[in-house]
């Protein structure tokens, strides 16, 4: 009987694919543990095979982040340039913030800011004149979304893969971002590949990895990371908590904070540059905004909490909240959020009014169940569970995307997507 075949065996046969089938191919790094051992994966397997080629790589630069990580995107890039084809992107599109209640995203490079820079745009980047499909109102997703696009009609390749690093792991969005695509969508059928355009394709060598099997790599082959990471473990913080990435999106928040004492130069640039990351950085990690017990004021229903923060906020964050509710709602009242039995059964026992369907679209085996928003429930799937607390959690969070409450692309976002593919879909 054949061993079963461990993660790193697994990742070399699909980069022997993508390798194969592949003429362009670049690999999206953002200086974080999983884009960078993908990034070492794709190197040595070039070497290592005696690969006559290169391949990109896409570095989406923030202007605000760690010391360490720009330094290690530096080292990364300079060690290897016989091989790669480097795209530092320093461009202002629209990117997340949940730092403030006023402020729901923020431009890095913006060119009016200038003199408010947490740095120096580095030398050799891509800016706003080497795009002309660049437009103010795109989001930093969208932006990558076309680029793929704009890199296949520059190279005048044949077939073009972005490869992503990606773990299902990491949460229940990137779980769905490789398991819910049907078949078609797919390169050959790959489940670990996702169709973007004709011939266009997303890759994900390293889905089915754990946290623990990126620093297993790391020490075995003796690869580079960011060492920030180092310091973010001696600080005590847990392994899922630690992020490299945007410092102001809702999961970065609790370790906010750190950038006093770990860069307190860059700190320092960060207070003046985005609303609210000195109150965040103060409060990030406690109960002020939400991040751990919320108690219910005295008085109110969660509903009735959720109307009174509302009224506390602008007209523009209020009505996308009141929007992504109503979304919610509807979607629980029509389709249903799937749920297992033992989570059924709970809401049986408790007496909660609740329709089990049959069957269901995705590949899971949990049942599809429809109810209405109840006020808050106390199991342990409470995130699982559509109720007003929760509202009221990703409200004090200035989670204005409502992650926690499991969406992804509201209805505008979808349909402000949808359009732009209809707009390029023929452009290939």
């Amino acid at each position: 009987m054949a061993l079963r075949k461990n993660v790193y065996e697994l990742t070399q046969r699909r980069l022997e694919n993508i390798f194969a089938e592949f003429d362009n191919i670049y690999v999206s790094f953002s200086g974080g543990k999983d884009s960078g051992v993908l990034l070492n994966l794709c190197i040595d397997y070039i070497r290592t095979h005696n690969l006559n080629r290169k391949i990109g790589v896409l570095h989406l630069d923030y202007e605000a982040q760690y010391k360490m990580t720009t330094e290690y995107v530096d080292r990364m890039l300079s060690q290897n340039k016989d091989i790669l084809d480097v795209y530092r992107i320093c461009v202002p599109f629209k990117v997340t913030t949940c730092a403030s209640m006023y402020q729901t995203y923020w431009r890095p490079w913006e060119e009016s800011m200038r003199d408010l820079w947490v740095r120096r745009m580095p030398e050799g980047c891509y800016s706003v004149k080497d795009f002309p499909f660049y437009d103010p109102d795109m989001w930093d997703y969208e932006f990558q979304f076309k680029f793929c696009e704009w890199l296949h009609r520059r190279k005048k390749a044949r077939r073009t893969c972005c490869m992503v690093g990606i773990r299902t792991q990491e949460s229940l969005n990137r779980w769905r971002t490789i398991y819910r695509e049907n078949v078609y969508s797919k390169f050959m059928g790959l489940k670990w590949t996702k169709k973007l355009y004709d011939n266009i394709f997303n890759v994900y060598p390293i889905y089915d990895w754990q946290t623990t099997d990126v620093w297993t790599a790391n020490g075995k082959f003796g690869w580079g990371y960011n060492r920030l990471y180092d310091l973010y473990y001696k600080a005590g913080i847990s392994l899922d908590r630690q992020r490299v990435a945007s410092p102001f999106i809702s999961p970065a928040q609790e370790s906010l904070h750190l950038y006093r004492a770990i860069d307190p130069n860059t700190w320092g640039r960060l207070i003046g540059r985005v609303n609210g990351v000195n109150f965040s950085g103060i409060y990030g990690g406690t109960s002020a905004v939400g991040w751990q017990s919320v108690k219910l004021p005295e008085g109110h229903t969660w509903e009735s909490y959720m109307h009174f923060l509302l009224s506390t906020l602008p007209e523009s964050t209020r009505n996308n909240y009141l929007e992504k509710l109503s979304v919610s709602i509807d979607f629980w009242r029509r389709k249903g959020g799937c749920l297992s039995d033992e989570t059924i059964q709970k809401l049986k026992n408790a007496g909660i009014e609740i329709t089990v369907m049959p069957d269901t679209n995705y590949k899971t085996t949990k049942k599809p169940v429809r109810m209405e928003y109840l006020d808050d429930i106390d199991i342990a799937e409470f995130r699982e569970i559509p109720t007003f607390k929760r509202v009221c959690i990703c409200i004090l969070k200035n989670d204005h995307a409502c992650k926690y409450m499991g969406f992804a692309l509201n209805k505008s976002e979808r349909e402000r997507k949808e359009k732009i593919l209809e707009k390029y879909k023929d452009i290939l």
